[in-house]
């Protein structure tokens, strides 16, 4: 009677691995992303009258865009910012990034140091999210610093 149940519950095991293989081996392929709908989710941070900023000599933001997109499942708005370091050092960046509403966000790139800093030539990108915000900006204010050693 034991090696029954044995027998038993070995080929249920088998049945149910099989199964989730099949499952798994019969799912679609991944989609690949149309770069048009990608970058139709980006937006104008504020209109270019609006867009007052103050960057460091030793940065160049390659990139700054906003986008909508869910922050600890709020509706929120995003800012991607992406800083060129144009210096001959290694640098760390402080951003700010002051709204018409009187909201603020910002941080530091790279936010830790474990890894090193942003070396010359190189470009460190990272997003901001303003949560519970799911309007876009009528005006922003960009500040990019180096830190102190």
């Amino acid at each position: 009677m034991k090696k029954a149940k044995e027998i038993l519950f070995v080929t249920m095991a088998v049945l149910a691995l099989a199964g989730l293989m099949l499952a798994m081996g019969c799912q679609a392929p991944p989609k690949k992303t149309d770069p048009a709908a990608v970058a139709s989710k980006y937006f104008a941070c504020a209109p270019k009258e609006k867009l007052t900023y103050s960057i460091a000599p030793e940065a160049e933001v390659t990139e700054f865009r906003c986008f909508m997109g869910n922050y600890k499942k709020v509706p929120s708005l995003h800012f991607l910012i992406t800083v060129k370091n144009v210096s001959k050092e290694p640098q760390r960046y402080r951003v700010n990034i002051f709204l018409d509403n009187g909201k603020a966000v910002g941080g530091l790139i790279p936010r830790k140091t474990k890894k090193g800093l942003v070396k010359p030539g190189a470009t460190a990108t990272y997003t901001y999210p303003v949560k519970g915000m799911g309007v876009k900006a009528k005006a922003v204010d960009l500040i990019v610093k180096t830190m102190g050693k």
